[in-house]
Formats: structure tokens, C-alpha cells, sequence
């Protein structure tokens, strides 16, 4: 495990090229072993999950070509061979479960004797997934190993989601895309990354409607075809340097921002002191933001940012804001609607001497612009949480140290090389 070393207490500035949705591109990279024909990837992020899938993939003998430098990666699955050595499949990461739907339909039955846990957010059950298959068409028997089998295709039908899973919700349709006759799912995730996922299937030849929406109508085709597509930005990131800057004082530029899933997120950014602009397709954070907490017109009400599935603001960036919070005036409530574990990281960010009230699993209280030390924190295996730990560090002058911080490369290839860009003295060790 690495330590970020942290020399803090700088402003960041410059200009950042954010790298692709890691969010899109697993989904995308499994789904490209629903066809036989070569598909080609764009903008592909360099990070060890998509490492572990395509490990995976070339093990069983598919082809693929992948050019890190310009993130360019070609895939041929026709030679992928039709069995598992001992059923075995890459672990130590959700997103396996991302292979189901094209691995059933290739090799037919699965024997799944572990459940990766992806991260520490919370429980993160596969009974939704396999709800999915059984009313695709597939027989789920419950044991040790858990049994998939699917013995012809998957058949159409209708599914109403107790939530909105993203996860579910790509399973779904990379399954129904395939599939014998038409597939409805109500209460579908909508979030870009299952957007962009949709929108390459489409490309691939599948007929899906409502994309965007929370129901997906899928009507299944024959066979797909290759495609070439490109990654879409990872919104998560521009955020990220953003509010890098921001909390920082600097002046950070963001390109290939998506503009359009900003509106909710700009207006975070202004509860908390901070106007985000827009010249084109580039984000902008001036440098000295006034980082004072907006008071609401309901005056006995504390100001909020309440996260859950999209289009509400994405849990994934409410981290970030937590940090951002710290070094504003006044008080604000966030409330992540999701995750049981979500603020699990308080303790850490109080070392800091953050001044944090945590009302129950779900909501808690920041009361910012305490007096903050540099500290030593460990960090936990939640992403944003420990780049949320290194932006409260990188404000503070002196050394901190985000212990353990490794899971940021689960989303940010060039994370330390990014923020050295922008002036910060920071180091992997």
C-alpha cells in the first residue's frame, strides 16, 4: 500500500485534461464480449480494475491491443474460449459482476463461491443482479458455489427495480440487448456512465428507448456488431480539480467538462462559496472563491446538499464537498441517501481538526473554517473519500500524510501527475 506525502498550504493552478469515465468504460469493455467482431475504444483511463478485465479476457483468449499512452484499445473476442478454467473469474472488485451477462451467454453457467466487495461504503448485495437473470431467463440456484446457469438465450420480460443500481441497470440491458423479445425495466439508474454504456450498445446495434430516463424499453436483436466509440470525460475528476483549486485558492481550468450534467453541481459548488464557469466545453474555479456557506431564505433551516441516485447529485462528489465545506464560513448539512457507510471517514477528517457532527449514518453537520493542523490520516478503500483527506491536506500548510491511499488509482491514472501540474508538492512513497 502507498502513502501520499502532502506539502500543503499552496494554490493550485493551471490547466487539466480530465482522463475517461472509469464508470463507463468498465461496463463498455465488458460489454464488448457481447460481440465476436472487433471493437475499438477511445479515451480508455488507465486503471487497474479495467487492468484485471482485460487480464482476464486475453486468459481466455481474446485478443486485445491496448496503447496506454493514447488510451486507444482494441478488442477482438472471437477466440474467446467458451469454458472457465475452474470457473474462475478476476476478483477483488464489483465490477466483476459487470461480466455476467455476456459470460452466460458465452459459456452458460457460472459457479460464484465469493462476492467481491468493490468498496467500504456499504453492503453491496448481488440479489438484484440476479433477480435480473432469473427474469431473463436464467436459473439462479442458491449454495456454495451460487449457481448461474442460462441454457439457450435470454428471454424478454418485464422488471420493476426496488432502487436505481447502476450496476443493475448496465446488467440489464447488456442482457436484454440479446435477448428473445422486448425487455422493460422501471425504476432504471440514468446516471452519464449508464448513458454512455447504452449509447455504444446502440452503436453495437441494440434497440433501446428512454435512455436517460428511468425506464429503459430493450428490444433484442439476433447478434451485435464492433463499434469504435470514444470514453466520455469522467465528470467525478473535473470535479475533483475544480474543487482542488477552490479549496486551495488557486485558478483551475477543466476541459472536456460535459457542461450539460452541470447545473446541479454548479449550484453545490454555490452553496459553498464557489462560482463555477464555463468558457465552451472548459470548467473554470477563479482563485480566491469567497467559501462562504449560502444561507437558505428558510432561515431555521441549515443549509444542505443531499446526494442519491442521478438526477439527484451524484454521492460519488459528495465527499469533495464535505472537504470543501471545512474551509467555509458558516454551517451546512450534507445527508448521502445511499450508502450506510458513507461518512464512515469522519474520524480521519477530524484529525484535521475538522469540527463534524455526525447525526446518524446517513446525515451530518459541518460547522467550517475551524482552525486545521496537518495530520496523519489513514485513508479508507472509498475513492472520492481519500481525495476528499488529500484536498483537506493540500489546503493546510506543512506535511500530512494519506496513508493507504492506493484506491485512488482505481479512477485516477495520472492523479499525482495531474496535481503536480498544478504546483502541489505531493509524492506517492
Amino acid at each position: 500500500m502507498a502513502d501520499l506525502i502532502v506539502n500543503g498550504g499552496k494554490p493550485l493552478s493551471g490547466t487539466i485534461t480530465p482522463s475517461g469515465n472509469k464508470n463507463s468504460a468498465l461496463p463498455i469493455v465488458c460489454a464488448s464480449l457481447l460481440t465476436d467482431e472487433p471493437v475499438t475504444l477511445k479515451n480508455v483511463p488507465e486503471i487497474t480494475d479495467i487492468g484485471k478485465i482485460v487480464a482476464f479476457m486475453t486468459s481466455q483468449g481474446s485478443l486485445i491491443e491496448w496503447n496506454k499512452a493514447t488510451g486507444e484499445m482494441r478488442l477482438d473476442h472471437s477466440g474467446f474460449k467458451n469454458t472457465l478454467v475452474n470457473h474462475e473469474l478476476p476478483q477483488d472488485m464489483r465490477s466483476t459482476v459487470l461480466l455476467y451477462p455476456a459470460l452466460l451467454r458465452r459459456v452458460k453457467k457460472l459457479c460464484i463461491s465469493a462476492n467481491a466487495t468493490g468498496c467500504s461504503l456499504g453492503v453491496r448485495e448481488i440479489d438484484p443482479h440476479l433477480e435480473i437473470f432469473a427474469k431473463l431467463g436464467a436459473t439462479v440456484s442458491p449454495g456454495e458455489p451460487l449457481v448461474i446457469e442460462l441454457p439457450d438465450r435470454f428471454q424478454g420480460n418485464r422488471h420493476w427495480c426496488d432502487y436505481m443500481s447502476v450496476t443493475v441497470t448496465e446488467n440489464f440491458v447488456m442482457s436484454a440487448a440479446l435477448a428473445r423479445g422486448t425487455s422493460t425495466l422501471i425504476n432504471a439508474a440514468s446516471e452519464p456512465h449508464v448513458q454512455d454504456l447504452c449509447a455504444v450498445l446502440v452503436s453495437m446495434g441494440a434497440k433501446i428507448e428512454g435512455i436517460g430516463t428511468s425506464m429503459l424499453r430493450v428490444e433484442g436483436v439476433d447478434r451485435l456488431s464492433g463499434t469504435t466509440a470514444t470514453i466520455n470525460t469522467d465528470y467525478h475528476e473535473v470535479v475533483t480539480f475544480l474543487a482542488l483549486g477552490a479549496i486551495t485558492g488557486g485558478e483551475v481550468r477543466v476541459k472536456n467538462s460535459l457542461p450539460h450534467h452541470f447545473d446541479l453541481i454548479t449550484r453545490a459548488f454555490q452553496k459553498l462559496g464557489v462560482i463555477i464557469e464555463h468558457e465552451g466545453d472548459t470548467a473554470i474555479v477563479r482563485r480566491n472563491q469567497s467559501l462562504v456557506i449560502e444561507q437558505p431564505y428558510t432561515t431555521n433551516l441549515l443549509p444542505k446538499i443531499e446526494a442519491a441516485p442521478w438526477p439527484y447529485f451524484s454521492v460519488d462528489l459528495l465527499p469533495l464537498m464535505i472537504a470543501l465545506s471545512t474551509r467555509s464560513t458558516g454551517t451546512i448539512h450534507f445527508w448521502n441517501k445511499v450508502y450506510e457507510n458513507g461518512f464512515s471517514w469522519m474520524p480521519e477528517l477530524a484529525k484535521f481538526g475538522a469540527h463534524v457532527l455526525v447525526n446518524d449514518p446517513h446525515r451530518i453537520v459541518i460547522f467550517g473554517n475551524r482552525p486545521l493542523r496537518p495530520a496523519i490520516v489513514d485513508a479508507p478503500y472509498v475513492i472520492r473519500a481519500t481525495i476528499a483527506l488529500y484536498m483537506v491536506a493540500a489546503s493546510i500548510p506543512g506535511r500530512s500524510v494519506v496513508k493507504n491511499a492506493d484506491t485512488i488509482k482505481r479512477a485516477h491514472p495520472r492523479f499525482v501527475e495531474n496535481l503536480r501540474a498544478l504546483g502541489a508538492e505531493v509524492e506517492w512513497k
